[in-house]
């Protein structure tokens, strides 16, 4: 599979076709698509628009907002409620039905709100497009819409202007543009007119200019070569509309978990049915009763509205730790993450440029600190016997370095920012590192004149004059570049004979190491001089030395890959940079010694057979386009893996999309890539990323809880029906009475495991497997045990109650505080999957349960002892000596379950490789 950027083509007419127009010298390009550099006429301009359409993204069709809302019905547990809600009308409880059906309108409702929130990503793109552009028709200059743009055009760049179309440069003045939103580099491109190499990446087609990046610096005019859908923005607009939205993990396993649950139900029921009627001999009418009964006793009608506030929970406690869940089950997914695919700059790094080195003629200078905050000290190699003297010269390689810059740094809320080019602030924050003060210094030296950058030549020079009259040019550029122009280096304060092949080897050890590195050289002249000019350059300049830069790694996110590696989750960078510049960063960041990198031209030549193999061993993709990356997270995510995707450019939309979990970086983020994303980092930290990991792996445990906690208590209920049609025995308890139970309990008791804090240990654990359902072997023999325990003590409560002589009412009163009780302590148990429950921690329980276990117990005191309540549910007071009997009955019960809990851990072997709740 290719890159759309290396086999498009930009067409001119409806039947040809202009290839790698970057590969191209300019007038070749403007002879293809018969332009001139005067421009189109009006009238071909106006032809050309018919032939080509408006230079705008087209608009996908989506679904009508009616068609959107209800395929939110289109659920198996959906449909459990609204048997539910039927189950409880045929019984006359018109208000509980409501209730349910009530979940079902919220549930939905919130689903169409998200979907439709999601559906702005494609707009944001659009947005990216500027409004007006400057052409040149006929010779004439003039601002046209941009939707008129067509091939052929000559469009005039300056400062500050949004590119309106992808645009072959024809003349470029010290031209650079911000393409992060396309390539990931967090400095400017500089562009040049000369072809680039056809093979060359997209950072690296110094000759094209692309629309909706950004003109940092310069001027340029340039040809339009392609327009509308046909530019790269477009392409990602089309592979973006192209990713089919994805179900999460807990989506899917509750679909599989409704419709198992619903044909089970069905099957008992059915049986059931036929069972009265034609072994008992029941009348169909009171057969319908108890089957009702059953279907009230076994539908967890509950479990989704507490998952729902079980995830809205999750949402705000990983708002406090910087992350913004922008669609709910995003929550739970982050859970079961196993791969987190991460963008580099800002992310994984500071986006702060770094002086990490000085070398002199003497030798190299360590520089410590990180970004552009004045922290930190210049520190000699150990042992260097001239250390003095290497300091002196580089003071004198750093006055260079400020007075040939137009940056500034600044303090805005104690967070130290640059204003101008980002390596040129980091020169400042290096004079800072070493002493000097460099506004002092610049009003000490006078500029006089400049020779600003330019791509043609790569430099920076100026001409400043001190106040005690010396005067010196400064030149500031690419290390190569200037070797070529100085004929000595500055060693102490005589030039000495320039050994170009020892340079060259240091900037090579540099580059390898992930370094961005400058050359700085100077030249004395005379007082009188007040004019600049590039012949002055040709001869007498010393080379004073190179500094090297690095975009360092935040610390806390070496830490938080740290933490992923022990919970079982791989990190991979993905990036537009070099790739030795992010081969040496993830070496600093603990993503291994030799970590393994595959540039975007390899990837290309991997057959998408063999892709997941090697992209699951690849831990750093670099000079990656949308369509790798793209491609990397369906490769993965074909191995079963839940990927988790950073990025904060139009460029990182698709595969944001793409992912399980896609993430946008709140501070640098394009809206694009926002809307796109499924959760957005207030404060583009990685760290931020894994604690959000933790967070939704307390949702995932507690929803398992929940899940836990509800069918078993059901269980019970539907065994206790089952037997009692079994043995043909009155019903221990009436339909009524179990929709009492299972709304009152799950609305308290359920409830309270939502905010259950994290148990000990949840990041030492592996990611659980993607196709692992809900119901556990562990957790269905959890279900079937508790519900036998607990239709034997309702069963037994109730024999025992008739057995002395009570009425039908008092023992289903005795069974209902019963079942009741009995929930109460396993709420205590199932607190703890993972370990015991007999503890401090366990027994005392959160402000959650405690409140939950106070409105249980006053609820059913009216239950007992309310004469309304005795009316509604016919139930009758209980004395105080049953009490303590129910009392004494759940004790037995938690001092089983805790029994069954320790020797399921000893001697469980699945549980122990993992087969937990």
């Amino acid at each position: 599979m290719q890159a759309p950027s290396a086999t498009r083509g930009v067409a001119t007419s409806p039947d040809d076709t202009l290839a790698a127009p970057h590969a191209q010298a300019a007038d070749d390009v403007l002879a293809a698509l018969a332009s001139s550099p005067e421009g189109l006429a009006p009238d071909e301009a106006a032809r050309r628009l018919a032939s080509h359409g408006p230079n705008r993204l087209p608009s996908l069709a989506g679904r009508s907002p009616l068609g959107r809302f209800l395929a939110h019905f289109n659920n198996a547990l959906i449909y459990f409620l609204l048997a539910a809600a039927g189950a409880a009308a045929l019984l006359g409880h018109l208000v509980d039905a409501a209730v349910i059906l009530g979940v079902v309108l919220v549930n939905a409702l919130v689903g169409f709100i998200q979907e439709g929130r999601a559906e702005k990503a494609l707009q944001a793109i659009h947005e990216l497009i500027a409004a007006q552009a400057h052409v040149l028709r006929d010779g004439r200059r003039m601002q046209v819409p941009v939707e008129t743009l067509v091939p052929g055009d000559i469009v005039l760049l300056e400062a500050g202007d949004r590119v309106p179309a992808d645009v072959r440069l024809v003349q470029v003045r010290a031209l650079r543009i911000e393409e992060a939103v396309l390539t990931g580099e967090s400095v400017a491109a500089e562009k040049q007119a000369a072809p680039a190499p056809a093979a060359a990446a997209l950072g690296e087609r110094h000759c094209m200019a692309y629309s909706g990046t950004l003109v940092a610096t310069g001027q340029a005019t340039g040809v339009v070569v392609a327009t509308g859908r046909e530019t790269e923005i477009g392409q990602i607009s089309a592979l973006l509309g192209d990713v089919a939205p994805l179900t999460t993990p807990l989506l899917r396993q509750i679909n599989r978990f409704g419709t198992r649950f619903t044909w089970i139900t069905l099957g008992v029921a059915a049986v059931l049915f036929a069972f009265a009627v034609l072994v008992r001999g029941l009348a169909w009418p009171e057969a319908l009763i108890i089957v009702v009964a059953l279907a009230v006793g076994a539908i967890p009608e509950g479990l989704p509205a507490v998952i729902t506030i079980t995830l809205a929970i999750g949402v705000q406690r990983m708002a406090r730790r910087n992350a913004a869940i922008r669609q709910l089950p995003a929550v739970e997914t982050l859970g079961a993450t196993s791969v987190i695919c991460s963008d580099k700059t800002g992310t994984l790094t500071r986006n702060e440029m770094t002086a990490r080195r000085v070398d002199v003629p003497g030798g190299a200078i360590a520089v410590s600190g990180a970004g552009y905050a004045p922290v930190g000290r210049l520190t000699p190699e150990p042992g260097a016997e001239n250390a003095e003297q290497r300091l002196a010269d580089a003071e004198r390689l750093i006055l260079a370095g400020v007075l040939c810059n137009d940056a500034r740094l600044h303090q805005v809320e104690g967070e130290w920012r640059v204003v101008g080019d980002p390596m040129e602030g980091a020169l400042v924050a290096l004079a800072l590192k070493a002493g000097l003060a460099p506004e002092a210094l610049r009003r000490a030296w006078t500029r006089l004149d400049a020779i600003p950058f330019d791509a043609r030549h790569r430099f920076m020079a100026t001409l400043d004059r001190h106040a005690a009259g010396d005067c010196r040019i400064f030149v500031k550029g690419a290390p190569d570049e200037l070797l070529a122009l100085c004929m000595a280096q500055a060693a102490g304060e005589t030039g000495v004979a320039l050994d170009r092949d020892a340079w060259a080897a240091r900037i090579a050890q540099a580059a390898g190491e992930g370094e961005r590195v400058l050359g700085l050289a100077v030249k004395p002249v005379p007082a009188g001089t007040h004019a600049l000019q590039f012949a002055d350059l040709e001869e007498g300049l010393c080379f004073l030395g190179l500094v090297g830069f690095i975009d360092p790694p935040r610390e806390e996110a070496i830490a938080a890959i740290a933490e992923c590696r022990a919970a079982g989750i791989a990190v991979k960078m993905i990036t537009g940079d070099h790739a030795a510049t992010a081969a040496a960063i993830a070496c600093q960041l603990g993503l291994g010694d030799a970590p393994r990198v595959l540039t975007g031209g390899e990837l290309d030549a991997i057959p998408d057979d063999a892709l997941p193999g090697r992209v699951a061993e690849t831990a750093v993709f670099a000079r990656t386009t949308p369509a790798h990356k793209l491609r990397i997270v369906r490769a993965l995510q074909s191995t079963g893996a839940i990927v988790a995707m950073t990025g904060d450019g139009v460029n990182d939309a698709p595969a944001l999309k793409q992912a399980d979990v896609g993430i946008g970086m709140g501070h640098k983020g394009t809206d694009a890539a926002k809307e796109a994303s499924r959760m957005v980092l207030l404060d583009d930290n990685f760290a931020s990323i894994v604690a959000a990991v933790h967070e939704g792996r307390v949702v995932y445990d507690n929803i398992r809880k929940v899940v836990a906690w509800t069918l078993p208590t059901n269980g019970g209920e539907v065994l206790a029906v089952i037997a009692a049609l079994a043995l043909n025995v009155a019903m221990p308890m009436s339909a009524v009475q179990i929709l009492w139970i299972n709304l009152v309990t799950a609305a308290t008791l359920g409830l309270a495991l939502a905010f259950e804090p994290a148990e000990p240990q949840v990041m030492r654990r592996r990611p659980r497997p993607p196709e692992r359902g809900l119901l556990t072997p562990f957790l269905i023999w959890r279900v079937a045990f508790v519900s036998l325990l607990f239709m034997a003590a309702a069963l037994g409560v109730f024999f025992y109650s008739l057995g002395r002589g009570d009425e039908l009412a008092m023992a289903r009163t005795l069974v209902v505080n019963m079942v009741v009780a009995m929930e109460v302590f396993y709420l205590f148990n199932v607190r703890f999957l993972h370990m015991t429950s007999l503890h401090w921690r366990g027994v005392l329980g959160t402000p959650a349960v405690l409140a939950a276990v106070a409105t249980v117990v006053a609820a059913q005191l009216a239950f007992t002892y309310l004469p309304v309540m005795q009316a509604v549910f016919d139930t009758r007071p209980v004395t105080f000596a049953d009490g303590w009997l129910i009392m004494g009955a759940g004790m037995v019960i938690m001092v089983v379950l805790e029994s069954e809990k320790i020797l399921m851990r000893r001697v469980g072997k699945r549980y122990h490789r993992g087969d937990r709740p």
